[in-house]
């Protein structure tokens, strides 16, 4: 990981968005016009560990999936917010609901989109695959390309910033 500023150890909330990040960006469309999109198992786990150690999580999306919607449910993922035009007010709906400090939040995107909200959160997370702009305004760029890990690789760096506190 590029890291310009280590990950806070307070974090009590993280918010993902789902294409370029969760996925590899890329729609899978059939010829009846059914989308699908493809999710990494070990991102999953990852969700789990981050909600099982009291780590709220969202994911704020442009686009509108059932496939998001399916997935989220399997991972017990409360906050999904789709086809959302303004995700700095969906995370600050979000964290006023959970009655989290901004400053112990974090949000993982990958392209000018999640600018304004990587811009707001306390701590952002561009994926490898994200475009340079991205990249440049983000505090930690990960080794993993959305799709392929870097969702497990932000869960695990959290949590070990939060096992190193606890010690």
């Amino acid at each position: 990981m590029a890291n310009v500023r280590p990950c806070p150890a307070n974090l009590k909330f993280v918010a993902f968005d789902i294409d370029g990040v969760f996925t590899d960006g890329r729609i899978y469309l059939s010829n009846d016009g059914i989308e699908s999109k493809a999710f990494c198992v070990q991102d999953g786990y990852g969700i789990r560990r981050l909600l099982e150690s009291g780590i709220a999580v969202a994911v704020i999306s442009g686009r509108q999936s059932m496939a998001v919607d399916k997935r989220m449910a399997e991972l017990d993922v409360r906050h999904v917010v789709q086809g959302c035009s303004d995700k700095i007010a969906a995370f600050d709906r979000i964290i006023a609901e959970l009655d989290i400090e901004l400053d112990r939040t974090a949000f993982v995107g990958d392209d000018v989109p999640d600018l304004p909200l990587l811009r707001h959160a306390g701590f952002a997370v561009a994926v490898a695959n994200a475009v340079p702009a991205v990249k440049t305004e983000c505090d930690l760029t990960t080794t993993a390309s959305g799709g392929a890990g870097a969702v497990r690789e932000v869960c695990d760096l959290i949590l070990a910033s939060v096992n190193d506190q606890a010690r």
